[in-house]
């Protein structure tokens, strides 16, 4: 599909003052927002957990997981967990953001779009039993 590139702002949610834009690739065969080390230490965010994470090569490392931020893409804004990789990586946007802020990649024109389903505000998908439903 070729590379997609944004730019997006992060902010420490505990720390509004603490602010940056960085140029993200955006992979949809990704999960989570990436950033190296470097940016997270700057946010001044903390550390909520480990993970193991499974790189397209197969190869699996430990990662530290911190947060919190809030994400600003596309006049989107959402907030998330970022998971740390090495200083000089590039910043990633995975899977869960875009659909938590419902963007779309278009294959066409290989950019980022708002859904053409909401375009105006992102919308959430909630998908309910009839089970679950007969208790309300």
């Amino acid at each position: 599909m070729g590379k997609v590139i944004e730019r997006i702002k992060v902010t420490n949610v505990f720390e509004p003052s603490k602010t940056i834009e960085v140029e993200a690739v955006i992979d949809t065969g990704a999960t989570m927002v990436v950033l190296p080390q470097n940016i997270v230490d700057v946010l001044g965010l903390r550390k909520i957990r480990d993970v193991k994470v499974k790189y397209a090569n197969n190869k699996t490392e430990m990662k530290s997981v911190y947060g919190i931020i809030t994400l600003e893409l596309k006049g989107r804004t959402g907030s998330f967990d970022v998971l740390a990789e090495s200083e000089g990586s590039q910043p990633l946007i995975g899977q869960v953001v875009l659909e938590v802020l419902d963007l779309v990649v278009d294959p066409r024109t290989k950019r980022l779009i708002p859904n053409p389903a909401s375009p105006e505000i992102p919308q959430v998908e909630i998908l309910m039993t009839t089970a679950f439903n007969s208790g309300m």
